[in-house]
């Protein structure tokens, strides 16, 4: 759940045109394919959750979140090495969200569809803000997205941290009005995250980089659909309580 700090567009800085570059289209192809590889891989811990073996599933998902976690920092370091890093990040991730998926689903019927359909709504709107330019990926947009991610990302860990000393914090920004308007926040710049990965895209392609970046295109992309599904679910849940 990082954003894009991994599509900041000094990552194409002195790298050469490719004669086989990257395309938009393949970057999407490869898009779907991670999508799939993490959907498959989470009805797997999300059937495991369901059979009655939770013991087994929080021990993947731990261990999806914490490789996953490595993969995506050293993906940014070596992009040449996409293709299987990424689809590692997939597999990772489904261990991690397929159990997580589960657990809501026990708590409350019907909110894995529920935050999937709203995850990808919006990103087909953004897609159209995008495209329209209603939107436009500036160099100040993209500073102050970058920011407001940074913060958040900050927030996380601080808050892990200070979990480990006093249980209860975690609870104070998971409930009530504090944490419906934390959770509306952190959905809003999650979504506001696909501006950069649809101009890191479109760059890349411009800019005739090599074809290993429609791999690191499509991580990205699935970066950022994993976190805003993520804060999603947390929201449902927190609306869901404060009915």
């Amino acid at each position: 759940m990082t954003s894009n700090p991994m599509t900041q567009s000094n990552i194409y800085e002195n790298i050469a045109i490719d004669s086989e570059p990257m395309t938009v289209s393949g970057a999407v192809n490869k898009t779907i394919l991670l999508l799939l590889v993490t959907f498959a891989v989470g009805v797997f811990t999300w059937t495991q959750a369901f059979s009655g073996y939770m013991d087994k599933v929080v021990m993947l998902m731990w261990g999806g979140i914490i490789a996953g976690l490595i993969l995506a920092i050293i993906m940014r370091f070596k992009p040449q090495n996409a293709k299987i890093l990424s689809i590692g990040y997939a597999v990772c991730e489904g261990l991690a969200i397929g159990g997580l998926s589960a657990m809501y689903e026990m708590q409350l019927h019907g909110i894995v569809a529920n935050a999937a359909l709203i995850t990808f709504l919006t990103l087909f709107v953004m897609l159209i803000l995008y495209k329209t330019g209603v939107i436009k990926a500036t160099e100040t947009f993209k500073r102050v997205i970058f920011t407001a991610t940074a913060s958040i990302m900050v927030f996380y860990l601080v808050s892990i941290v200070i979990s480990f000393f006093n249980p209860n914090f975690i609870s104070i920004w998971n409930t009530g009005l504090l944490g419906i308007g934390l959770s509306l926040v952190f959905c809003a710049v999650a979504a506001l995250n696909f501006i950069l990965d649809f101009d890191f895209i479109e760059q890349g392609a411009q800019k005739m980089v090599p074809k290993y970046f429609e791999w690191f295109g499509a991580f990205s992309l699935l970066v950022t659909i994993i976190w805003l599904y993520l804060e999603l679910l947390r929201l449902l849940a927190q609306l869901s309580k404060n009915r």
